[in-house]
C-alpha cells in the first residue's frame, strides 16, 4: 500500500481526477446537468421550427385566397361587415 502512494504521478493523477470530478467548475454534475438542458433546448427548437413551417404553409395559404383570409379574421379576431353583430357565446363547461 506504501508503495502505491510513494508514486508521485500516481497520486497527482488521483488527486486531478477528484478535482475535475467534483471541485471544478465543469465537474461531473454540472456537465450532465448541462447535456440535459442541451438536449431540451433541441428538442424546443425543433418543435417551434416545425411551428414556423405550419404558419408560413398556412400564411401562404392565407394569402392566395380571399374566402379563406375572412373566414380566419372573423373566427381568430372577431372581425366583422359594417351592417352585422357579432355574438360571442363562451362555454362554461371548459373552466
Amino acid at each position: 500500500m506504501k508503495r502505491i502512494f510513494s508514486n508521485f504521478y500516481l497520486v497527482i493523477g488521483i488527486v486531478f481526477l477528484v478535482w475535475l470530478t467534483f471541485f471544478d467548475s465543469n465537474d461531473l454534475y454540472t456537465q450532465i446537468k448541462q447535456t440535459a438542458k442541451l438536449k431540451s433546448l433541441e428538442d424546443e427548437k425543433s418543435f417551434y421550427t416545425e411551428k414556423i413551417e405550419e404558419v408560413k404553409e398556412d400564411r401562404a395559404e392565407l394569402m392566395s385566397d380571399d374566402e379563406l383570409l375572412e373566414k380566419f379574421a372573423r373566427e381568430n379576431y372577431l372581425m366583422k361587415k359594417p351592417e352585422e353583430d357579432v355574438y360571442v357565446v363562451v362555454d362554461d363547461a371548459e373552466n
